[in-house]
């Protein structure tokens, strides 16, 4: 089979679509077929383009709530049926496509099997409802075109069930286990630290965090945390560490991978306090990998993730008390760790992303016999 991965974010800047979509270019091919990504120009002319890129249209930036960077913004027509007559895919799968400019342009043109992934989850926050009203219509436009429905999981189906009682295919986001792995021996330290990484924007509820962090230091002074991210609310978190005189706090800004995986590695709690519009939980995955006992916020797509044992790392993050507690217990008690990490360490194994994309793969199959056996 032949199959094009549309992803309509700038494929050169990292985020959790574009990691799933290089991984599942990679497998495709390692599983005997061909597979190409069909993303928009980056406003960057200058990066190199790697094998396996295929550019559409162009790309404007974009900012929201829950991501930012490039989009697709334009589609040269012309070009678009061009390509499509010389590539002939067997599959197209697209992520994330309620993006007009590529994915309809693309559907419409297409006589290939259509496969959809949504990613992300819609909030019942006022201005997701504001985004709905603008691309529900759009939406149930694409649906004619669209062969098999995923998502990568229930939250992220919300939205797409309010408009078609079709089936989904719920198919989880993946990691590279050979990536992230436990430490082999962990460093004896008299400190016990505190790890966030992301996007420093309010729904990640950073603010409860430092909120909760001041009072588990009254009770164990040994406790650092360690922030690594940048966004529109670092400023306003850092005048909050400054003007209650919270100590034990560091801003890392931007840390490259292998400076993330180090501190998974070494950290004793990773903490993503999130509070809503999260799909799915990949950075959970990272701890879960990475032998790091996790607290997250207690929202519908960190739920999806965190079941069994892992339903002690839920915390509702404007419970200060509660979140501090929550802090401590996986934070010291050793039993307790020691259980989740068992937990984790089974249960991050079907994420695998070699599972994912046999997953995906399957599907594919599936689609293109059926396609065939009508024909």
């Amino acid at each position: 089979m032949k199959i094009g991965l549309v992803c309509p974010y700038n494929m050169f800047r990292g985020g959790g679509v574009q990691e799933v979509v290089l991984a599942l270019r990679e497998g495709i091919i390692a599983r005997g077929h061909e597979a190409y990504i069909i993303t928009p120009q980056p406003r960057d002319k200058n990066v190199t383009v790697p094998e396996g890129i295929l550019f559409v249209g162009g790309s404007v930036p974009f900012r929201a709530a829950r991501t930012q960077g490039d989009i697709s913004a334009s589609v040269d027509v012309g070009s678009l049926t061009t390509m499509l007559e010389r590539e002939k895919f067997d599959i197209i799968h697209f992520h994330e496509p309620w993006n007009p400019m590529l994915s309809l342009q693309i559907m419409s043109r297409s006589d290939a099997i259509h496969i959809a992934t949504f990613h992300a989850a819609m909030s019942e926050r006022r201005t997701s409802r504001t985004v709905e009203k603008v691309i529900t219509p759009y939406t149930r436009s694409i649906l004619k075109y669209i062969d098999v429905l995923t998502a990568v999981s229930n939250t992220a189906t919300n939205y797409i069930k309010t408009l078609t009682n079709r089936n989904l295919h719920i198919i989880g986001n993946g990691i590279d286990l050979t990536k992230y792995k436990p430490a082999e021996q962990r460093v004896q330290s008299n400190t016990k630290s505190i790890f966030y990484v992301g996007r420093l924007e309010k729904r990640k509820g950073i603010k409860y965090l430092l909120q909760a962090f001041a009072l588990l230091r009254k009770i164990h002074p040994e406790f650092v945390l360690n922030i690594a991210g940048d966004g529109p609310e670092r400023e306003r978190l850092e005048a909050i560490v400054k003007d209650n005189k919270i100590e034990g706090v560091t801003f890392l800004g931007y840390i490259d991978e292998p400076t993330k995986l180090k501190m998974l590695r070494e950290a004793d709690i990773f903490c993503s306090p999130a509070m809503y519009g999260e799909s799915f939980g990949i950075v959970l995955l990272e701890a879960m990998a990475s032998g790091c006992v996790a607290v997250a916020g207690n929202n519908t797509g960190y739920e999806g993730v965190l079941k069994g044992h892992g339903q002690l790392s839920l915390v509702n993050p404007k419970d200060t008390i509660e979140f501090a507690r929550r802090l401590a217990l996986l934070g010291t008690d050793e039993e307790i760790r020691t259980l989740w990490q068992k937990w984790a360490a089974q249960e991050v194994q079907k994420y695998d992303y070699e599972k994912i994309i046999d997953q995906y793969v399957n599907l594919y199959q599936a689609a293109y016999a059926k396609k065939h056996a009508k024909g």
